[in-house]
């Protein structure tokens, strides 16, 4: 009995142990459900039939976000400067018309001292023969008669024709002119001197004066300088067109003492050039040198072009406006012919530059001259002078207009 007593007793011992050690455990579990590792809790709602029956996964390490791609920008590249086109001066103009008829060694480039020989000889051999036949025309006998014609608005047209019918080259050139295409109308060719004076108006017949009394001194061999009559003639018709353009829009003067004006200017230029070639097939040692001829190109000219307006009994107005184009002369003391030939030439100078490439568009509008010239007469007048029409040369018939 007492075995059993004592068995009952060990029993109820070990019950308790066990009940104790049971109960000790619970709040570790508790605990450890309450405050989990890091973990990815998987609720068992949410469990896939395949996922095996785990209460708690396997500690993962947190996936970050995939991060937005980062493009790489380089550092914004400053976008290249703009050049900016400075105007050309005056004196930078006539130098890149001197390069364009002469070469490039016309400016800038020293020559040797015995060419001083040849500049010395020049000047006087200008002082006497500039206005000899051998350099200049003279004044044609119709001239008179045509300079009160065409300025005077009662002379009919009849008597027009009749005084250009006296002089065949008359003819010829304003047949020319009539029929090129800056002033022909239709395919028809213009055949008789009255139409072709309807067609060319005394504007027509101003530029055609010009080219009679003109172009035949600029058709001569250029030598050394192949270039140089093709540019001074291009150059001497557009200044007297421009000059006569700014006459009539802002001076308000003749326009054409303003077309003999730019004509005798353009003329006095190949004189220079005649003379001075002469004195070096005089010297034949020496090999005619760009830089010279330039020189006595800008110290002569305006001395002969005075000449020649003496020789040939033009007004002191045209002579005064000569005298205008020496840098002695402030340009606001200038007579109003002298502003007009002064814009003239620059004008012109800037369209025989860009019709031969050697300036483009924008340098040649940003360095024409105003000198009060409205802007929407000026932009015609450029369109004028930037076209190879503006020579008075006749572009030739295509075959099919001549065909018919």
């Amino acid at each position: 009995m007492l075995l059993g007593v004592v068995s009952v007793l060990i029993v109820a011992v070990v019950g308790i142990a066990v009940w104790l050690l049971a109960h000790r455990r619970a709040p570790v579990q508790v605990a450890a459900a309450t405050n989990p590792a890091p973990a990815t809790i998987t609720p068992q709602a949410h469990r896939s039939p395949q996922t095996p029956p785990t209460a708690i996964s396997a500690p993962t390490r947190a996936t970050p976000e995939p991060a937005a791609p980062t493009v790489a920008t380089a550092e914004p590249v400053p976008a290249a400067p703009v050049p900016e086109v400075a105007p050309l001066t005056g004196e930078e103009i006539f130098a890149r018309l001197h390069q364009l008829s002469l070469g490039l060694a016309a400016v800038g480039e020293a020559w040797p001292p015995s060419h001083a020989e040849v500049i010395s000889a020049t000047a006087d051999v200008l002082q006497g023969a500039s206005t000899e036949d051998r350099y200049t025309p003279r004044r044609p006998s119709l001239l008179p008669q045509l300079l009160r014609a065409v300025n005077d608005e009662d002379v009919s047209r009849r008597e027009l024709v009749a005084i250009i019918s006296k002089d065949p080259s008359l003819v010829g050139n304003l047949l020319k002119m009539a029929n090129s295409s800056f002033y022909r109308v239709s395919a028809q060719a213009v055949e008789s001197i009255d139409r072709a004076v309807v067609i060319l108006g005394n504007d027509g017949i101003r530029s055609l004066i010009a080219a009679a009394l003109a172009q035949p001194i600029f058709q001569i061999r250029g030598g050394d300088f192949p270039r140089f009559p093709e540019i001074a003639w291009e150059h001497t018709f557009r200044t007297a067109s421009a000059t006569v353009t700014h006459t009539a829009i802002v001076e308000k003067s003749d326009p054409f003492a303003a077309q003999l004006l730019g004509l005798v200017a353009g003329m006095a230029g190949i004189v220079v050039f005649r003379v001075a070639l002469d004195q070096y097939e005089a010297r034949p040692k020496l090999h005619p040198h760009p830089g010279v001829m330039a020189s006595l190109l800008d110290t002569q000219s305006v001395a002969v072009a005075k000449r020649i307006a003496v020789s040939w009994g033009l007004s002191d107005r045209i002579i005064a406006g000569l005298d205008d184009q020496t840098t002695a002369v402030a340009a606001d003391r200038q007579t109003a012919l002298g502003r007009s030939l002064t814009f003239g030439r620059l004008a012109s100078a800037l369209a025989v530059l860009y019709t031969h490439k050697s300036i483009d568009d924008v340098t040649a509008q940003i360095s024409m001259p105003i000198a009060g010239m409205p802007a929407a007469e000026l932009g015609r007048l450029w369109t004028r002078l930037s076209s190879e029409e503006e020579t008075a040369a006749p572009r030739k018939k295509p075959r099919a207009a001549a065909a018919r």
